[in-house]
Order: C-alpha cells, then sequence, then structure tokens
C-alpha cells in the first residue's frame, strides 16, 4: 500500500466513523438498519470507486425512478424485483415449515379484487373469447391438512396477451381479479384464461437498466394469490404454469419449484360449466397457524 492509498483509507475510516456516530434517536431499529446501510454503502464506495460522474448518473437514475411511479404503477417497486431483493426479503420473512406454501413476490399490480363467488368467472373482457379457457381450484387448509373455512383468496392475473386491467384499455378495472372465500371444506374455484408470460414494463428507468444489462424483461406466466384467515399467517404467492419458457430465468427471481402446477387438459367442462377444452389447475394452500409461525 502506498502512502498516498494510507492516506486515503485513513481518510475514508474518519468518515465512516464521523458518519455512525451521527446515527442516533430512540429507535433502536432504525439505528441498526441505518448503521448497517450506511457500512454496506461505504464499503461499495471503497470497492468500486465511483467516479463522480458515474455518483450523479446514479442519483439520477434514482430521481427518474421515483419521477416515473404513479397510483398506478411503482417504478421502485419493479426495481427492487428486477435485482432479486424483494425475493431475498421475502424469504427472510417467510421461512418454513416445509410443509406450508412457499411465499412469492407481490409484483407491481396488486390492487383490490371484487368480492365473487366460489365458481364465478373472473374473465370478462375480449381475452375470454381468445384465449384458452380455465378452471383454478384447490382447497385451504393447514400446514396438518386440516380445511380452513372462511379463508380469502384473493386472485389477480394477466391476459392471454399478458396484460393486467390496469395496463389494457379493453379491460375493465377488476377484470381478472377476484376475491373469493372457502367454505366449511376450505374450497375454492374460479374459471378465467390461461395467462400468458409478458414482459415488464420498459418503458421507464428500469428497463432502460435491463437492456444495459443484456436483461430480458419477461415473467413467467402465473397467476396471483394472497391467501388470509384469522388465526395463521397470510401468504402471498404465485401459481406458474409448466413448460414456460421463462420458468428458468424469470425477470422478478420468484419461480419456486413447489409453485410450479401443470394443467390437464380436460375435453368434457359440463362439470365447471365450461362449453369445450380446458386447462384444469389444481393448487392447494397450506397456511401456517400462528402458535408455530416465526
Amino acid at each position: 500500500m502506498t502512502d498516498e492509498d494510507r492516506v486515503r483509507e485513513d481518510r475514508l475510516d474518519a468518515l465512516l466513523s464521523a458518519v455512525l456516530g451521527q446515527v442516533g434517536g430512540s429507535d433502536p431499529r432504525l439505528r441498526e438498519l441505518t448503521t448497517s446501510l450506511v457500512r454496506h454503502l461505504h464499503a461499495f464506495v471503497r470497492e468500486t470507486r465511483p467516479t463522480e460522474d458515474e455518483w450523479l448518473t446514479g442519483i439520477d437514475f434514482l430521481v427518474r425512478t421515483g419521477h416515473t411511479c404513479t397510483d398506478l404503477r411503482n417504478e421502485f417497486i419493479l426495481l427492487s424485483d428486477m435485482l432479486g431483493l424483494t425475493s431475498a426479503v421475502d424469504e427472510v420473512n417467510h421461512a418454513g415449515p416445509a410443509e406450508a406454501t412457499p411465499s412469492s413476490v407481490e409484483g407491481p399490480f396488486h390492487a383490490p379484487a371484487p368480492p365473487r363467488e366460489n365458481g364465478a368467472w373472473i374473465a370478462a373482457g375480449p381475452e375470454r373469447r381468445r384465449g384458452q379457457l380455465m378452471v383454478v381450484r384447490g382447497r385451504v387448509t393447514d400446514t396438518g391438512g386440516t380445511p380452513i373455512e372462511g379463508a380469502t383468496v384473493d386472485i389477480w392475473q394477466a391476459d392471454d396477451a399478458g396484460h393486467y386491467d390496469s395496463q389494457d384499455p379493453a379491460q375493465r378495472p377488476g377484470n381478472l381479479r377476484g376475491l373469493f372465500t372457502t367454505g366449511a371444506d376450505g374450497a375454492y374455484w374460479f374459471r378465467s384464461v390461461v395467462p400468458s408470460s409478458y414482459p415488464v414494463p420498459t418503458d421507464g428507468p428500469v428497463g432502460r437498466l435491463l437492456r444495459a444489462l443484456g436483461r430480458h424483461p419477461m415473467r413467467p406466466a402465473h397467476i396471483h394469490y394472497r391467501v388470509e384467515a384469522p388465526g395463521h399467517r397470510p401468504v402471498t404467492t404465485h401459481v406458474f404454469v409448466a413448460g414456460d419458457e421463462y420458468l428458468d430465468s424469470d425477470a422478478a427471481f420468484a419461480v419456486k419449484e413447489e409453485l410450479i402446477v401443470t394443467p390437464v387438459i380436460r375435453r368434457e367442462g359440463e362439470s365447471y360449466g365450461v362449453d369445450g377444452p380446458f386447462a384444469d389447475f389444481v393448487f392447494d394452500v397450506r397456511l401456517v397457524p400462528l402458535e408455530v409461525a416465526r
């Protein structure tokens, strides 16, 4: 190490100590998080030595990310998803037990869903004429297999072209969304169309970052779930369609093997009120009782 290196390192050490010395306040968790964040950011600067222009470019990126946010779009959530940070935070907050349905990221498209009766169609737009019809059904139980009555199953999905209602003027608000309640047997079911894989929004700063990194923006086809029941830990998760070409390279790093479902193509839809062939998805949700949740 040269004399110049030693002077720089000593000054950086003194700067870090000075910044950490200003971390106070009455909230111990805030102090812990801020201290760790400062240490990691200063370590990043030491390791990568960004130029002043590079640092200002990074700040400008964050400013543009904020300006892109609207009531219907959160570019910071998208950034967190694309860096795998949302999945990392999800993982440290929802560990085991192994019998429970794994959680997954919420994504940027959740919105209040209209309450619907079990068996209802959630597809009411042009996708119902174009897309492959499907029935999604299953049970909500605890991790021991006991059915849970009165659980709410909040569903949202994209259509057969990869569009959510908030993105597509041809869809009414609330299309491809539904809030279902389980009966005494813990069962839920609904009718829809098979969703398509789709690109995350690429017209903002996060999309430009993905292109600069040589990454594709695609998410594999999936259905979003948020399931809640009194006395149990809620779970937000996905059901992914088996065979999708992007399962191994999900831009949001959200795929887990237990969440991949292979639909069965059925030719007779009389028992489910579906005219013609349909894809039959079966997905059971297992919730963790609060007394054993970690």
